[in-house]
């Protein structure tokens, strides 16, 4: 009986052995081929930063960064990716090569939608490498052949064999944290009012950082204004004013999107800012800066109400001088509001440091003359900013001001760039409350106290991602990431 009963269900038995063994071969290779597609899309989305190059760049890395095999297909254990010569060209937002195919997105639909040819980013590189913050990848199908004999059932011997694909969609997210509620309006987005000079080009080149911007906060938004993000801590005057004060604000904001807070306060703006220079202007300050020089007479005391004295005479005593067209109020670009990078360093030095000679480090002239957060940082690093100034000025703040603060540079402002003019163009409305992409976050060295409760006077030191100089990598939180 044994025997007639093993012998009925020998073929059942056998079937279903060979039907789990086909079932864990094909789900071995659509793993395989899944992973890498994961791992293609991953390798590529970590370059779309939203900067020119960006396609070429996700290319490069596909073709030379991941090496996958899929095993159990009818081809053998090929390579998910067999490019060898290189990224195919980045100029296409669609291409193929080995046997993977991919498109560059600007945005994904719900989960439950599939992705169309609308989420595709622009065809034309120039503005589609600006605008793509996904890829999506497929690797080809490829063949696997059943061992369970189903032909048999279907009478159809292609029944035995079928296709087993992968798809992946990796996105690019940039985010900072620890930075201020700020955000500016891009003062190199015009460039036509920038003799031609865009904002990665300005932070890569000293000439163009040492141009001093006036950032203004008068409730309009244009190149060089500044205004501020909705905080996680709440948006009222003195929320903003200890923002501005801290030396370390909690804050984080992501690229793909920051949310605007309409209003403008000056109070807060000019007591939260001028306390990084030692001035009794804020009950949130939590210290000033090391080096707080500002060509002041009485620099020596704790002046409430941001009532600060200013050195008269250059010969005796000077801050970190205007570019010269902002002095004499002749200056084009920007409306009036960037100079040209030429301010007076020669006096600073002979002013401030009467007994010492010009280092190496600053001898630059022309178009290598330092700009004034590099002479800055020289004193802190050298131990020369208490070297008093022939009036007797010293760059340590006010004993009342408390302890400077060493852990964080207190004269950086850290803020959103956006691209406001493109921005509006495009239906944003600042009025309100809007969520909005970031160009880039940065960072600008604030060379003089606020005195007339609206206008920072900064310089541009670095910005985050591709055209950057690397300064604030501490802040920047980059990942790729999986989305489909």
């Amino acid at each position: 009986m044994a025997l007639v009963l093993v012998s009925i269900m020998l073929p059942a038995i056998i079937g279903l052995s060979l039907l789990v063994i086909d079932m864990s071969r094909a789900n071995n290779l659509h793993n395989d081929l899944q992973k890498g597609a994961d791992a293609l899309a991953l390798a590529g989305a970590a370059e779309l930063d939203g900067t020119a190059g960006a396609w070429a760049r996700a290319e490069r890395a596909m073709a030379t960064l991941v090496s996958n095999r899929g095993q159990f297909s009818t081809t053998g254990t090929n390579g998910v990716f067999t490019l060898s010569a290189g990224q195919p060209g980045g100029t296409l937002r669609c291409n193929s090569a080995g046997n993977i195919s991919w498109c560059f997105l600007k945005n994904l639909p719900n989960d439950n939608v599939a992705i169309t040819a609308a989420n595709y980013a622009n065809t034309d590189p120039a503005a589609g490498e600006l605008e793509t913050r996904f890829v999506q990848v497929k690797v080809t199908p490829t063949g696997f052949a059943a061992l369970f004999p189903a032909s048999f059932l279907t009478g159809n011997s292609a029944s035995n064999s079928f296709n087993v694909g992968a798809t992946a969609v990796a996105g690019f997210t940039s985010s900072v944290c620890d930075y201020t509620p700020v955000f500016m309006c891009n003062p190199y987005e015009d460039t036509s009012i920038t003799g031609g000079v865009t904002l990665e080009q300005a932070a890569q080149t000293r000439q163009y950082r040492r141009r001093q911007i006036v950032l203004r906060g008068d409730g309009s938004y244009a190149p060089g204004n500044f205004a501020f993000l909705s905080s996680p801590f709440g948006n009222g005057a003195n929320e903003l004013e200890k923002m501005l004060a801290d030396s370390k604000p909690q804050n984080c904001y992501s690229r793909d999107g920051v949310q605007t807070e309409p209003g403008q306060n000056s109070g807060p703006v000019q007591n939260g800012i001028n306390s990084r220079f030692g001035i009794n202007s804020s009950n949130y300050s939590d210290g000033p800066a090391v080096n707080v020089r500002k060509g002041a007479t009485n620099w020596d005391q704790y002046v409430a109400d941001n009532k600060v004295d200013y050195q008269t005479d250059p010969t005796k005593g000077v801050g970190l001088e205007r570019d010269s067209c902002q002095i004499a109020g002749n200056c084009t670009m920007m409306g009036g509001r960037m100079g040209a990078g030429d301010w007076n360093f020669a006096r600073y030095w002979a002013a401030n440091h009467p007994t010492r000679a010009v280092p190496s480090a600053l001898s630059g002239t022309g178009a290598d003359l330092p700009t004034r957060y590099e002479v800055y940082r020289y004193e802190i690093d050298n131990n020369i900013y208490q070297d008093a100034a022939v009036d007797g000025e010293k760059g340590t703040p006010p004993a009342a001001a408390g302890t400077p603060i060493t852990t964080t540079d207190r004269r950086l402002l850290y803020g959103a760039i956006l691209d406001c003019n493109a921005l509006q163009a495009s239906g944003v409305s600042f009025k309100g409350r809007a969520t909005v992409p970031v160009r880039r976050f940065g960072s600008f060295f604030i060379t003089q106290p606020i005195n007339d409760g609206k206008n920072i006077y900064v310089e541009l030191v670095d910005i985050t991602g591709q055209g950057g100089r690397g300064t604030l990598d501490n802040y920047l939180r980059d990942e790729a990431q999986l989305y489909r």
